[in-house]
């Protein structure tokens, strides 16, 4: 199985994509944490763990044999340049030292051009330089770009496109389930695409984006 690092684990949209790796048959999720109960949190349904503070050096989360890296860390808006930007590039940083195979990046809607956002300006500048830097960064990368996050029923279903030109909404389980197959080594190689939710089988619309 595949190891996989989920930065960001203890979010909302962290917690989903952690459950979807514990069920799968290809991965196992390693959920990097900061705080000691967020640790005991996991380690009570049997996940394993790692500390790490994405405002300081992370380079010592991969003595874990990580082979691809999820990122869905956030701040909330209180420290997008700490973590949504410089946090993102440390552990960028790290996993170009470990040789990580892929590493897929939870962007937002809007980042491909923050300055003609109506709001959010701030977090979406700090996610355009997250984006790029992995961009340039001569990983293998996904990045995946979702409307504004809900929290509705899973749909299993999307639309997809590597530029929609409209806006939309999305529920946290439909983005959790994408960014999990997203890791897949035959999906999403060295692309970026943005979702909201739409009537294709997820499945389905990743294949748009398949190597072929």
């Amino acid at each position: 199985m595949e190891q996989i690092l989920v930065a960001g684990a203890h979010g909302t949209t962290g917690k989903k994509i952690v459950n979807l790796l514990k069920e799968s048959q290809y991965f196992n999720p390693i959920a990097m944490v900061r705080k000691e109960e967020q640790k005991s949190f996991f380690e009570s349904q049997g996940v394993d763990t790692v500390m790490g503070d994405l405002e300081e050096d992370v380079s010592h989360v991969f003595n874990t044999n990580i082979d691809k890296v999820l990122f869905a860390a956030g701040s909330g808006g209180k420290k997008v340049v700490e973590v949504d930007q410089e946090g993102a590039k440390r552990l960028v940083d790290a996993s170009k030292k470990n040789n990580i195979r892929k590493f897929v990046m939870l962007s937002s809607m809007g980042a491909d051009n923050p300055s003609e956002a109506e709001d959010l300006q701030d977090y979406l500048k700090a996610k355009h330089n997250a984006d790029e830097y992995l961009k340039d960064s001569g990983l293998n990368y996904a990045i995946v770009r979702p409307g504004s996050l809900t929290d509705n029923e899973l749909t299993n279903k999307i639309e997809l496109a590597e530029k929609l030109n409209k806006r939309g909404e999305i529920s946290r389980n439909d983005v959790a389930q994408t960014l999990v197959r997203t890791l897949n080594d035959d999906v999403a190689n060295k692309s970026i695409f943005e979702i909201i939710k739409g009537e294709t089988i997820i499945a389905d619309a990743l294949n748009k984006v398949a190597v072929h």
